[in-house]
């Protein structure tokens, strides 16, 4: 389709969205009415090939998108964050009546979210939630957090293990009583993805929605996280539109500034800027790393496969590890070309750097430098599969060993 007629078809849409972010913001409205417009253009199946009723954007084209709807309201993005990589993993998957309905699916407005995180005293690595054999199904069974995006959609791929003890990935329908998604986020920031709590009450699970977790698309831990860092991207991208406008609206100066103006003063200009600056580059980087993706994407030999995965992964790394700065420093600069009027409540300039500081903390930024270097220096492979939980006392390490 090409990005200019992706962009006229999708703009108007991101405009929509964007009117009553800050209201939205300011009162702790999930934007479910928001979520439903993007259904309603197609957007859930903008990576869907055309011949199934999708756009068939490539990946560039794709996080091209991410960033300016971020740039809208940072939420939504990340809430599509789950539904992105279970559409990749069907596009990735081999042609197959099943793979065509669910492509049919994403274009027609279904939208997945995910449940893979468990918190509390859970072993590092471990899966509490289990699969259970219903006849030639399953149900499903756990206590899921962090599932972003889950509570606006029709499905939940979630992490689970088998009855053999394999883990899997399983694919639940939101429509029964069974599942029970939570709103109760408490995190200061990106307060409106919906990455609440997902109980699992002996949930039904159709056997063919069930896969194992091994055979998902090679390069999702990369896609995972460049949506976060897109996500970081648009907030840049935001800060800096906030900026131009509080400045060029701006009535009062002070009197040992450098213009009768605000808007004329040449440091303050030069904040705004260096802010824009930032923001340029922020999308520069994701969209470079995006090409990444999509060569892993288009690889076919398991060769090109392997070396793919491992460029894809060092690019999302490398692009995280920069952008978080960027869009930090975006959202701190904006309070300096404005002034203490600028931490009125009411204009709530302070959720730019609140979003961006919680985008940043999600698969620690810190770790990102070292594995980069850890790879180029001694070759080393980046870690495709992170996990989170209680590591073992020291006493079963040394056992281990």
């Amino acid at each position: 389709m090409g990005y200019a007629a992706l962009a006229a078809k999708y703009r108007p849409v991101f405009a929509r969205i964007a009117e009553g972010s800050l209201q939205r913001e300011l009162d702790r409205v999930l934007p479910f009415e928001q979520i439903g417009w993007l259904k309603q253009s197609g957007f859930t199946g903008v990576r869907v090939p055309r011949e199934f009723g999708g756009d068939g954007a490539s990946l560039p084209e794709l996080f091209r998108l991410l960033v300016e709807l971020a740039a809208a309201d940072p939420h939504v993005p990340q809430a599509l964050r789950g539904h992105l990589a279970f559409v990749e993993d069907r596009l990735c998957a081999p042609a197959s009546s099943e793979r065509e309905e669910w492509l049919r699916r994403f274009a027609s407005g279904e939208l997945v979210g995910n449940a893979v995180t468990e918190i509390g005293s859970v072993a590092l690595g471990d899966t509490t939630t289990r699969l259970t054999a219903a006849g030639d199904d399953f149900t499903i069974t756990g206590r899921k957090y962090y599932s972003t995006g889950s509570i606006f959609a029709e499905w939940i791929d979630a992490s689970a293990l088998a009855p053999d003890g394999t883990e899997v990935a399983a694919l639940v329908s939101t429509a029964t009583d069974a599942v029970t998604v939570s709103d109760d986020w408490t995190g200061f920031g990106q307060r409106l993805t919906g990455s609440g709590t997902t109980v699992f009450d002996a949930a039904p699970v159709r056997a063919e929605h069930v896969h194992p977790f091994a055979e998902r698309f090679s390069y999702q831990t990369s896609l995972y996280q460049l949506v976060l860092v897109a996500v970081q991207a648009g907030i840049a991208r935001a800060a800096e539109s906030d900026a131009v406008h509080q400045v060029a609206t701006r009535a009062r100066s002070f009197s040992h500034g450098n213009a009768a103006q605000t808007r004329h003063d040449p440091q303050v200009l030069e904040i705004v800027g260096r802010i824009s600056a930032d923001a340029f580059a922020a999308e520069a980087v994701v969209l470079r790393a995006a090409e990444e993706l999509q060569l892993a994407y288009e690889a076919r030999t398991p060769e090109e496969r392997a070396a793919s995965r491992r460029e894809a992964e060092i690019a999302s790394a490398r692009a995280q590890a920069i952008v978080a700065e960027l869009s930090l420093r975006a959202a701190t600069s904006l309070f300096d070309a404005l002034g203490a009027s600028a931490t009125s409540t009411g204009l709530a300039l302070d959720r730019h750097w609140r979003n961006a500081r919680t985008v940043g903390s999600h698969n620690p930024v810190a770790f990102k430098a070292r594995i980069i270097g850890d790879h180029l220096v001694n070759d080393a492979e980046p870690p495709y599969e992170w996990a989170i939980g209680v590591p073992p006392a020291p006493d079963a390490q040394k056992s281990a060993r």
